[in-house]
């Protein structure tokens, strides 16, 4: 593999990780509003149900993507246990 090769195969790699922390941001920002929705609504922070259904729906993306259904798991409960932080901070008023 050239240098050359590397360097494009780098430069694609980049702009996916630039992609997804855009989309990552985007997705934080959403969920922001859900958690000061919940809070003011007075509704839990977490929603268990929602939550497994979401992971059963990635998982079945993962599979068909050709991607470890066991890692799209653990990358969602990572993104989804953050955004129940969040959620619990706006419900206690921080």
């Amino acid at each position: 593999m050239s240098d050359e090769t590397l360097r494009g195969y780098r430069q694609s790699i980049d702009n996916i990780d630039a992609a997804l922390v855009f989309l990552l941001a985007e997705r934080f920002k959403v969920t922001q509003a859900v958690g000061r929705h919940k809070a003011t609504s007075g509704l839990p922070a977490a929603d268990p149900g929602r939550e497994e259904a979401q992971i059963a729906r990635l998982r079945g993306l993962a599979r068909d993507a050709n991607l470890d259904p066991e890692f799209s798991e653990k990358f969602l409960r990572f993104i989804i246990d953050e955004v129940i932080r969040h959620h619990e901070r706006l419900a206690a008023g921080d």
